[in-house]
Formats: structure tokens, C-alpha cells, sequence
């Protein structure tokens, strides 16, 4: 499966590694009951399979505990008066007392996905200066963990369906992979039918903004990364005179098509190696054991990557490491600069015969946990690009490509266009080529692009900018590697943001950080 459509925010990514469902009920509550309905607020459960399994969250330094509750939802926003979905939200209570709280910040960390109920409390210390003026908040998105979950294939066929080669090279392989893809889109249909056609982002947009209402906030307050940015963005364009202060960083260009989109992700997982690479040879050689120089470092990988193809290594027994796998694996370390040395390590154990640390890796990016248990990450990121992108690509829109995308990538070129077959299939029509992000009349909205990204490339946060409206996106560049810039901790960047989102004070626009 792509890890490459929308990927997910860093802090997600980095909760994955850490790492060592019930369904919601549907009601028939009405329009109103909804909309005037209280949160109860309680203390949070551990985690369910589809969120990614683990512990209760541990308090906040200072005791500030977790606290979860289930907002109700129209199933069909075009039918409020129907059938009711649960979203499971999770909040931290501000550390400054009342007088001075603005009301509740809302993150969503991509995806799509992603469970925001457990990447918060992961990560909510890097958010301390922001809680002295709001409560934190975050949710799983409709089909995402406790929020209706997109179910798809057990843990096993998806085992098998990830060891399968996602870059075909005859007829045969083609035929495999091709109807690997049946198998899984069938199996979504199958077991969560009356779900896929609600999980767009306009779904789920509109839900913020009941959920904007439920909290008790006559603006939304937003802190969107990844994936997030799209939602915030098309948030934007519904719903302009309700934006409060919001932040978009690790930006998702509104204005590509998926073909452009991953073509762009190629180049960015290309030119984050090309980093990775430099960096490590510029390091002592018992540093960096992997290659003499950045060039050979390279042309190791791309090496071991085409060993690969026909002599998959020992990885988690029974489970090969694959060259797809092993794609991956590479590209999920990409995602933070933290990051490198444990890919250091995984290459060099793969030159001595040993998968295991880059299928770890690989296991991260597509939310499987030490025990065999997968998250719904896989089934609700599929589920919502293939509701939200119209285009359904074909095999020889895959061959008419992949020339431009190895060129753009040697690494991950044609796992990227290979992946652009995901949607062929799904039951649900997709929405739009590219989400419509436009939102005059809103106020500022702060833009903000990492020239090192490779998930989000540097390129569509001025596109999204431009996209916002005059005087809506407010662009900030960071000169940086990984997967967003505010977790970078440049001190640059973090005075920019809670600058605005604390006192509203807007930076310049083209403001330069790192």
C-alpha cells in the first residue's frame, strides 16, 4: 500500500516508532440534539487496536490529566436530521488559569489516518507555551480510530498483502499486485460499506465545525500539520468568517492532482536522501559505515534495494524484508533528521544479512505494532484519498509516468508511481482532482514550509498560500530537514507561531527561519 498519498505528521510517525476497535454506535439523534449537544468529559481509556493499541495517556507535568470524550455527528451531512456517527475527541485543560484562556486550540497531526486521540498526549509537552493560553485539543477524524473505523483486512492478509512486490516488473507481478489492490478495496467495501462514502475531508471539515460549536468557541482556534493543512484549508474555504487563529505547517500543495502530488514526493523523498546521504558521509567513517562518500552511500542503497527484488533478507520471522519493504523502511526515516542514525544502523545491518531494523521501520510507516497488530491506519488512509481524489488511475497511466518519476527518484520513483493504482477500484467516486482551499474573508493563516520535507515538499506551502487568498496565507520558510518545522524546536519558528496564535501578532510574510 502507498505510504505516499497524504502522509502522515511527523509526531505521528515518531509515536509509531515509540511504540514499542470498537466501533462507535450509530443513533438517530436530530439536527438540534447534535449541535446543543455537552461533552461529557471523563478520564481517557487505553487505546483501541484501530488507534494503535497501548496505555491510558500519562498526565502532564503539574497532574494535568487527559481527558476523552464522544461527539455526535451526522453520518450524512447532507442528511443532519439522520443517523449519527461518535467522534472521539481528547483535550488537556489550559495551564493559565481562566482570565486569560482564548478557548481551545484543535490539532490534527495528517494522515490522513492518523489518530489524533493518541499522538497528542505523546506529544503534548512540545505544546506547554501554547496551553498557558488554551485547552489542547485533538480527535480521531470519521474512520479513523475510535471515530467509526474503516475496517479492511485482518492483520494477516495484510501481512501478506505488504510482502507482496509494489514495483512490478513483467506480467505476472503486475496481475499479483493488481489484485492484491481488489482484494483489500473488496474487503473495505465488505466490512465498512456505510462508512466510505462519508469520510471525505468536507466530512470531515464540517465536524470541526461542530465540534468548533460543541466546545463552546465562537471561532476555531487550529493547528493543522501534514494532512492537516488540506483539512484546515478546505475548513477554510467552508467555513472563512468562523477561522480563528490557525496554523498550518508541513503543507500539502492544494493545487496538484494525485499524479503531481506524488511525482512531488519523489522528489522530496529523493532530495531528503540526497541530505541524508551528505550528511552521514560528512561524518566519521565509524559514524557512517555505510559509504565513503555521499555518492557511494547512494549507490549502496539503490544496490541493496535491487538484491532485494529477487533475495529478501531475514526480517520478523516469518516476514521477509522485501524491497518494498525495505522502500519503506528508508523512506519512514526520512521523516525526521532524529531519525538518520537509526537508518545508519538499519542499512548497515542489512549489508551484513540482517532486515529486521529496517522492517521495523517499514512496520511504523504503515501503523504495525511489536505483537502483529495493525492500526486503521492503512484502511482510513486509503478510504478517505480515494473519497476525496477523482482521478483513478490505470497501468498505463503508470507506465506513461514512471520514466518522470524514476528520473525524479532512482530510490522510490516506482514505488511512487506504482502507487497511484491504490484507488483503482474503490466503490466510492472520488470528490475533486485537488481540494478547493480558496477562503476570502478569513483572517491571516500562517503557511509554513520546510525546505528539507520530503512528504510535503517545500514548494506547496507557497501554493497553499497563494491558494488561502490576499491576505490570508501568511508564508514562513524553515531552513531544515524532516517532516514540519514547529517539532523542530527552532526557536525561530516557535516564537513565530505562538507569537500569533498567544497575542495575534501576524509576521511578516516571507519570513526566513533556520
Amino acid at each position: 500500500m502507498p505510504y505516499a498519498s497524504r502522509t502522515r505528521a511527523a509526531a505521528l510517525l515518531t509515536t509509531a516508532l515509540l511504540a514499542a476497535g470498537a466501533l462507535a454506535a450509530c443513533g438517530g439523534e436530530e439536527e438540534g440534539d447534535v449541535r446543543e449537544q455537552s461533552l461529557e468529559w471523563e478520564d481517557c481509556p487505553a487505546p483501541s487496536d484501530a488507534q494503535g493499541g497501548g496505555t491510558s495517556p500519562s498526565p502532564l507535568p503539574g497532574d494535568a490529566d487527559w481527558q476523552c470524550a464522544t461527539m455526535r455527528a451526522p453520518l450524512d451531512w447532507s442528511e443532519p436530521d439522520g443517523e449519527t456517527i461518535g467522534i472521539e475527541l481528547i483535550r488537556v485543560r489550559s495551564s493559565g488559569g481562566g482570565k486569560d484562556r482564548i478557548g481551545s486550540l484543535v490539532f490534527n497531526f495528517g494522515g490522513p489516518g492518523g489518530s489524533g486521540v493518541t499522538t497528542l498526549p505523546a506529544f503534548g509537552q512540545e505544546y506547554e507555551a501554547l496551553r498557558t493560553r488554551y485547552d489542547l485539543v485533538s480527535f480521531d477524524p470519521r474512520g479513523v480510530g475510535r471515530s467509526e473505523p474503516v475496517e479492511c483486512e485482518s492483520a494477516s492478509r495484510l501481512d501478506a498483502l505488504l510482502q507482496k512486490d509494489g514495483t512490478p516488473d513483467d506480467a505476472g507481478e503486475r496481475a499479483e499486485y493488481e489484485q492484491g489492490l481488489r482484494d483489500f478495496n473488496e474487503a473495505c467495501e465488505e466490512n465498512s460499506g456505510e462508512v466510505l462514502p462519508h469520510v471525505r475531508t468536507t466530512d470531515a471539515a464540517r465536524d470541526l465545525n461542530l465540534m468548533r460549536e460543541v466546545l463552546g468557541d465562537d471561532k476555531l482556534y487550529y493547528f493543522g500539520i501534514s494532512y492537516g493543512t488540506e483539512l484546515g484549508g478546505v475548513y477554510a474555504h467552508l467555513f472563512p468568517k468562523e477561522v480563528g487563529r490557525a496554523v498550518f505547517d508541513a503543507v500539502v500543495d492544494p493545487t496538484q492532482d494525485p499524479e503531481q502530488g506524488s511525482l512531488g514526493q519523489a522528489r522530496g523523498f529523493q532530495r531528503a536522501l540526497d541530505n541524508f546521504a551528505e550528511d552521514c558521509a560528512s561524518k566519521p567513517q565509524e559514524e557512517c559505515p555505510i559509504g565513503t562518500d555521499a555518492d557511494d552511500v547512494k549507490k549502496r542503497i539503490t544496490r541493496l534495494l535491487a538484491d532485494l527484488e529477487g533475495r529478501p533478507l531475514p526480517g520478523s520471522f516469518p516476514r521477509l524484508l522485501t524491497e518494498t519493504a525495505a522502500t519503506g523502511g528508508i523512506a519512514q526515516a526520512l521523516y525526521s533528521k532524529n531519525f538518520w542514525p537509526l537508518l545508519t544502523q538499519a542499512l548497515d545491518e542489512a549489508y551484513e544479512g540482517d532486515g529486521r531494523t529496517l522492517l521495523f521501520l517499514s512496520d511504523a510507516m504503515n501503523g504495525r505494532d511489536q505483537s502483529g497488530e495493525y492500526s486503521n491506519l492503512v484502511a482510513a488512509n486509503t478510504a478517505i484519498n480515494c473519497s476525496d481524489d477523482r482521478p483513478r488511475y490505470t497501468v498505463a497511466d503508470v507506465e506513461r509516468v514512471r520514466p518522470r518519476f524514476r528520473e525524479a527518484s532512482p530510490v522510490f520513483g516506482d514505488y511512487l508511481a506504482w502507487s497511484m493504482l491504490s484507488c483503482a477500484g474503490w466503490p466510492v467516486a472520488g470528490a475533486a482532482d485537488h481540494p478547493d482551499v480558496g477562503a476570502p474573508g478569513a483572517p491571516p493563516i500562517l503557511v509554513i514550509g520546510n525546505t528539507g520535507d520530503p512528504a510535503t515538499p517545500y514548494e506547496g506551502a507557497r501554493r497553499m498560500a497563494r491558494a488561502l487568498g490576499p491576505g490570508v496565507g501568511v508564508e514562513i520558510t524553515y531552513r531544515g530537514e524532516g517532516h514540519g518545522a514547529y517539532d523542530s524546536g527552532d526557536r525561530c519558528v516557535q516564537d513565530a507561531v505562538n507569537g500569533y496564535l498567544l497575542e495575534g501578532r501576524v509576521p511578516r510574510s516571507g519570513t526566513v527561519c533556520g
